[in-house]
């Protein structure tokens, strides 16, 4: 099918330009208002689900099929984003040349847009899926999937497929295996004492989480990798600071890196110098080697996007996603169906305007000739 880039663009840009920070349940909710009622104006039933842990709402847009009872593709997708409210500011949507930059439009409200507007496309042409499709919109992907865990494995047991539109390879490829990542909490107990007149009869647990954040960083090595990204201490600066919270999170291919990694974590914990570290392992998103159900998947993937013109190659992925969830749970998924582009999580945050119809194109097609298995 053929898609128009500047169309879909016009169309995204709403989404771009409503932000939605994952701790923000709020922001959160008004994008998956809007997201709604455009998943509404192209037909679907929605199911709005309420946020937990202090998370924003999820959303469930089913499409009308015929075969509406048997098990599906479920589009898996996260609307939450790492950017605070008042980015666009630094990073507004725009133009430029064959890019387009804005907050999180390439993780992953352009890839989720994008696959909502090929089954559009499809209902408006009047093709038929093979399958019936469902898209799962949830709220706090970027905060390590604490919340909605449950409802991703349990919409995913009722679908034999699952494809997640986040960023694709920079080959144009796919992913079907991905890093795993822990995640932690550092407090740090000191003991207050003036800072001036009696500087030297307390212990500073600022200066000793500062400490432990060099070391932490000074862990990292080609088998895993340590970052410390979050800091909060003291109160008054006239007193040496009693407490001092940080969050660090590791990152590692292998199952054995990961495990190695965590048990280096825990052993950072301790007292030094009169202030105590207190290190809680409070998430982990589990390292997801490709399983046969997602290898069968990507064969019809290849072949699908061969049809059209596409050559696909399978890649590992970096980093972590839903994906992880569900392949490591055995499902079916194939992730990196998404948007070229670069500068993820940061002020570039862009997407090739390019990879937009090409994307569409090969979302509609494994949408249309998707096959349940035999």
């Amino acid at each position: 099918m053929a898609f128009d880039a500047e169309d879909i663009l016009a169309g995204l840009r709403p989404w771009v330009e409503c932000e939605s920070p994952s701790f923000d349940a709020a922001a959160v909710n008004r994008m998956m208002t809007l997201a709604s009622r455009d998943f509404a104006l192209a037909g679907a039933h929605i199911d709005r689900i309420p946020g937990r842990l202090g998370f924003g709402d999820c959303v469930r847009a089913r499409f009308p099929h015929p075969k509406a009872s048997e098990q599906g593709i479920l589009v898996l997708c996260h609307l939450d984003t790492v950017h605070p409210v008042g980015t666009l500011a630094a990073l507004p949507f725009r133009r430029d040349g064959g890019r387009c930059y804005g907050p999180a439009i390439l993780d992953m409200k352009g890839g989720t847009y994008t696959a909502l507007r090929a089954l559009k496309a499809l209902q408006q042409a009047g093709i038929a899926t093979q399958l019936p499709v469902t898209f799962l919109l949830t709220s706090d992907e970027e905060a390590g999937t604490t919340a909605n865990r449950d409802l991703i494995l349990a919409e995913a047991s009722r679908h034999c497929f699952i494809l997640a539109p986040e960023r694709c390879p920079t080959n144009g490829g796919v992913i079907s295996s991905r890093a795993g990542i822990a995640r932690f909490s550092l407090d740090v107990r000191g003991k207050p004492s003036h800072a001036l007149a009696a500087a030297s009869a307390g212990s500073s647990a600022v200066r000793e989480m500062a400490r432990r954040v060099l070391e932490i960083d000074g862990m990292t090595s080609p088998a895993s990798t340590f970052a410390v990204g979050v800091i909060k201490g003291g109160q008054w600066v006239n007193c040496v600071p009693i407490a001092c919270h940080a969050e660090s999170m590791v990152v590692a291919k292998t199952q054995n890196d990961l495990d190695d990694a965590i048990a280096r974590m825990h052993a950072l914990a301790g007292t030094v110098n009169g202030a105590t570290l207190i290190v809680t392992h409070t998430n982990t998103r589990p390292l997801w080697k490709t399983n046969p159900a997602s290898l069968a998947l990507y064969e019809q993937v290849r072949t699908i996007a061969a049809s059209i013109g596409q050559t696909i190659p399978l890649e590992p992925g970096g980093g972590g996603s839903d994906g992880n969830i569900t392949g490591v749970a055995g499902f079916a998924t194939i992730d990196g169906l998404g948007l070229r582009g670069d500068g993820l999580h940061t002020l570039e945050e862009h997407i090739e305007v390019s990879s937009l119809a090409e994307r569409a194109s090969l979302m509609a097609a494994l949408f249309q000739h998707l096959s349940p298995p035999a």
